[in-house]
C-alpha cells in the first residue's frame, strides 16, 4: 500500500506550489496512472514522494516512511526520466553496479536483461540506445531488487504501439503478485487501458480518484473512428441527419480521410454512408480523449496509418477466445488481454501448455521475476520482448491477498556491499583510465622540464610541482577522481530509490573515501615511477638518494595526495557537482594556505615552535625503530602550512556534509 498525504511542495517566491495538498493511494495488487497535462506536477509528486525535493506531507510504503525504511532500494523500484546512467557504460554494467547498490547477486542483471529482452544489447553503451530500449533498461533497473512498490514517471513515453502493449503487460504482471503500481501519464485514453485505477491532477492538485471504469464512463468521450476517402461529404451528410433529428453531434476532421464522430454510434454512421453512397475503409467505436477534442499527436499519423487508432479499436472490438490464447494486436501479434473485459483473473491468458517445462515464459512474468533462486540463470530461454503475459490459473486475486508478497531473490548485505558499488561505478567507465594515462604523460613531461631548468629541489622534480604551480598534476588527477566520486551520482543519479538522488549514508561515504585514497597512491606511485624513468632515460640517472632520505618526502606525497582526493569526494558531496569538488581541491593551495599564513604569522605570546616533536612525545609508548620515519614525516606534512591548511579543509569540508547530507540513521 502506499499512501500519499499532504504532498505539497516549495514554491519559490511569489509562486504557487506545483503540488498542493495531495493526497492519494495506489492499492497491492492494483496499477495505479497518475493523470495530468504536461506541467500538472506529476513528476514533482513522485519526487515528493521519494524525498528527492524539499516540500511538506508524507508518503508511506506499507505503512512506514521511506527514511524508516531499511532498504529503500528494496521496497521502491522507481524510474524517473531518462534512464540514469554514464553514456559510455554498458546495459551489463549498469546493471550489475546497481545490483551492488540493492545487494542482490549480479547474475540478476543477466536475469533482468532476458526478462525485459535486452539480453542481447548487454555490451551496448547507454547512449547509443533507443528510446524503447531506454525504457527497458530502466524497468530492469527499477526491478533488479525485487521490490513492493514501482514509481514509474512517463514509463511509455517514446514508445511504439507494441512495446506499450507489452509495458502495461509485465507492469500488470507486477501487480498480479501483490504488488503497488503507480505510473503517470498524460494520456488519458492510456490510463483508461492500462490502469485500474486513475488519479487526476492539475495544477498540482486533485482532480478525481476514480475506477478506471468510472473513469472512462465520466471524463472520457466516446467517439466513431471514420475513415474514407471522401471525409467531407461524409461530414456533411452526418451534419445534417444530426440537425434533422435533433440530436447533438459533434464531428471533426483529424486529417484528409479521417473522420472523429461524437455523440453517435457506428450503426448511424454506417447506416447514413450507406444510403448516400459514401464509401467507408474503416468504422470502429472508441474512446476519445478527455474533455474537447485536440488535434491528434503528430507522431500517430507516422508509419502505418492510423496505428493508435487501430490499436484502440482492436482493444475494445476483438473477441477474447475462452482457454488459450490472446487477442490480436495492433500489428497482427499477440497482445495481452484487457483485465476488464476478460473474466479471468488479472494477468492471466489462460493456462500454460502441459508440455512447456520450467518456469512461465514472458517478459511480464511475476512468477518469473521471483523464481531466480530456484531456477539458474543459465536456463532461461531467450524471450521475446513482445511476448505475452502467463501466469498460472491458481494465482490467487491480489485483492484476496491479506499478505504482502515475500521475495526470495537472494540478498547480498554485509559491509562489503558499498565497497563493491563504488569499484563498479569506478571501472565501469575510462574516466579513471584516461586521467592516470593524461596524468602520467603530462608529469613525465614537466618533471624533464623543472630537471633542465635546474634550481629545483629534487624532490619537487619528482613530483613534477613547479614553484608557480598550485598542485602537481597527479594531485589534481586525484582530486579530478574524487570530485567524480559524487560528481557522477549527481549527474546520473543511479540511487535515486534510497532516500535521495545520492543517500548520504556513512557506509557509502567510507567506501567512496577508500577508493579514491587507493587511486590516489597509485596515481601517485605511476606519476612518479614514470617521472623517475624519463629522468633516467633523458638525462643518464633520476634524481633517487637513499631510501632513509625520501621516507619523509613519500610520507607528505602521500598525504597530499589523499588529502586532495578526500578533499574532491566531501566538495563534490557537499556542493553536488564534480566542477566544484575540484574547486574545492584547488582552493587549499589558492585560498586556504594564504589564510592559514596570514593567521599565523606575526608575534604570539606562545610560539608553535617545535609543534611536531611535541605530538610525537604524545605517544604512550615508544615507536618501533622501522616505524618512527614515517611517523615523523606524517608530523612533518601536517606542521607545513599545506599539510594543515589541507587538514583544516577537511574538517570543514567534513562538517558540511555531516549538516547538510546525514539526515537519516540508516547505514548500509
Amino acid at each position: 500500500m502506499l499512501q500519499a498525504i499532504g504532498l505539497t511542495s516549495t514554491p519559490r517566491r511569489e509562486l504557487p506550489p506545483l503540488v498542493d495538498d495531495l493526497t492519494f493511494e495506489a492499492r497491492p495488487g492494483c496499477v495505479t496512472a497518475l493523470l495530468g497535462e504536461p506541467g500538472s506536477g506529476k513528476t514533482t509528486a513522485l519526487r515528493l514522494m521519494l524525498e528527492l525535493e524539499p516540500g511538506r506531507g508524507i508518503t508511506y510504503f506499507r505503512g512506514r516512511p521511506l527514511h524508516r525504511i531499511p532498504h529503500p532500494g528494496r521496497e521502491v523500484g522507481v524510474l524517473l526520466g531518462d534512464v540514469p546512467g554514464h553514456p559510455s557504460r554498458t546495459v551489463r554494467g549498469q546493471l550489475r553496479m546497481l545490483c551492488a547498490a540493492a545487494g542482490v547477486p549480479a547474475s540478476r542483471a543477466d536475469t533482468l536483461m532476458e526478462v525485459v529482452g535486452i539480453a542481447g544489447l548487454r555490451d551496448q553503451r547507454l547512449g547509443s540506445l533507443s528510446a524503447g530500449m531506454d525504457r527497458r533498461l530502466g524497468l530492469a533497473a527499477a526491478l533488479l531488487a525485487d521490490p513492493c512498490t514501482l514509481l514509474l514517471d512517463e514509463p511509455a513515453a517514446g514508445l511504439q504501439p507494441r512495446e506499450r502493449a507489452w509495458l502495461h503487460a509485465l507492469l500488470r504482471g507486477h501487480a498480479s503478485l501483490g504488488g503497488a503500481v503507480l505510473f503517470t501519464t498524460s494520456d488519458a485514453k492510456e490510463a483508461a487501458r492500462s490502469a485500474d485505477r486513475v488519479v487526476s491532477i492539475a495544477s498540482g492538485r486533485l482532480v478525481a480518484d476514480q475506477e478506471a471504469a468510472d473513469f472512462a464512463r465520466t471524463r472520457l468521450r466516446p467517439r466513431v473512428a471514420v475513415r474514407t476517402p471522401h471525409a467531407a461529404r461524409l461530414a456533411d451528410v452526418l451534419g445534417r441527419e444530426a440537425r434533422a433529428a435533433h440530436r447533438p453531434v459533434e464531428i471533426v476532421e483529424e486529417s484528409g480521410s479521417r473522420l472523429s464522430v461524437y455523440g453517435s454510434n457506428c450503426a448511424e454512421v454506417g447506416e447514413a454512408a450507406f444510403r448516400h453512397g459514401v464509401l467507408v475503409h474503416q468504422l470502429a467505436d472508441e474512446t476519445g480523449d478527455a474533455g474537447a477534442p485536440v488535434p491528434p499527436v503528430p507522431q500517430a499519423r507516422t508509419g502505418v496509418g492510423g496505428a493508435v487508432r487501430n490499436e484502440a479499436r482492436v482493444e475494445v472490438t476483438a473477441p477474447v477466445r475462452a482457454g488459450a490464447g490472446t487477442a490480436a494486436g495492433p500489428d497482427g501479434s499477440p497482445a495481452p488481454p484487457d483485465p476488464r473485459t476478460d473474466p479471468r483473473p488479472t494477468s492471466t491468458s489462460g493456462p500454460a501448455p502441459a508440455s512447456a517445462p520450467g518456469p512461465a515464459s514472458g517478459p511480464a512474468s511475476g512468477q518469473a521475476l521471483r523464481a531466480e533462486s530456484a531456477s539458474p540463470a543459465g536456463s532461461w530461454p531467450a524471450l521475446a520482448p513482445e511476448a505475452q503475459v502467463r501466469a498460472a490459473d491458481d494465482v490467487r486475486p491480489a485483492h484476496a491477498r491479506s499478505e504482502p508478497p515475500v521475495s526470495v531473490v537472494r540478498r547480498v548485505g554485509g559491509p562489503l556491499r558499498p565497497l563493491r558499488y563504488e569499484l563498479r561505478r569506478v571501472f565501469g567507465t575510462v574516466t579513471p583510465f584516461l586521467t592516470a594515462a593524461l596524468v602520467v604523460a603530462v608529469s613525465a613531461l614537466t618533471a624533464l622540464v623543472l630537471a633542465r631548468a635546474g634550481h629545483t629541489p629534487r624532490d619537487r622534480v619528482l613530483a613534477a610541482w613547479p614553484d608557480l604551480v598550485p598542485l602537481p598534476p597527479a594531485a589534481l588527477g586525484a582530486g579530478l577522481l574524487g570530485a567524480l566520486a559524487y560528481g557522477e551520482e549527481y549527474r546520473y543519479p543511479a540511487l535515486a530509490a534510497d532516500r535521495g538522488t545520492v543517500p548520504r549514508r556513512l557506509g557509502l561515504l567510507t567506501a567512496k573515501l577508500g577508493v579514491c585514497a587507493a587511486l590516489a597512491l597509485l596515481l601517485g606511485a605511476l606519476a612518479v615511477t614514470a617521472d623517475a624513468a624519463a629522468l633516467g632515460l633523458v638525462f643518464g640517472r633520476a634524481p633517487l638518494g637513499s631510501r632513509a632520505e625520501w621516507i619523509a618526502p613519500a610520507a607528505s606525497w602521500a598525504g597530499l595526495l589523499v588529502g586532495c582526493a578526500w578533499a574532491g569526494v566531501l566538495g563534490s558531496a557537499v556542493f553536488r557537482s564534480a566542477s566544484a569538488g575540484l574547486a574545492a581541491v584547488l582552493a587549499v593551495p589558492v585560498m586556504v594556505v594564504p589564510l592559514l599564513r596570514k593567521v599565523l604569522e606575526g608575534p604570539s605570546a606562545y610560539p608553535a615552535a617545535g609543534f611536531a616533536s611535541r605530538l610525537r612525545g604524545l605517544a604512550s609508548s615508544p615507536l618501533p625503530a622501522q616505524v618512527d620515519p614515517y611517523v615523523l614525516g606524517a608530523f612533518r606534512v601536517v606542521a607545513q602550512p599545506v599539510g594543515a591548511a589541507l587538514v583544516l579543509w577537511l574538517m570543514v569540508l567534513l562538517c558540511a556534509y555531516g549538516f547538510t547530507g546525514l539526515r537519516g540513521r540508516v547505514r548500509w
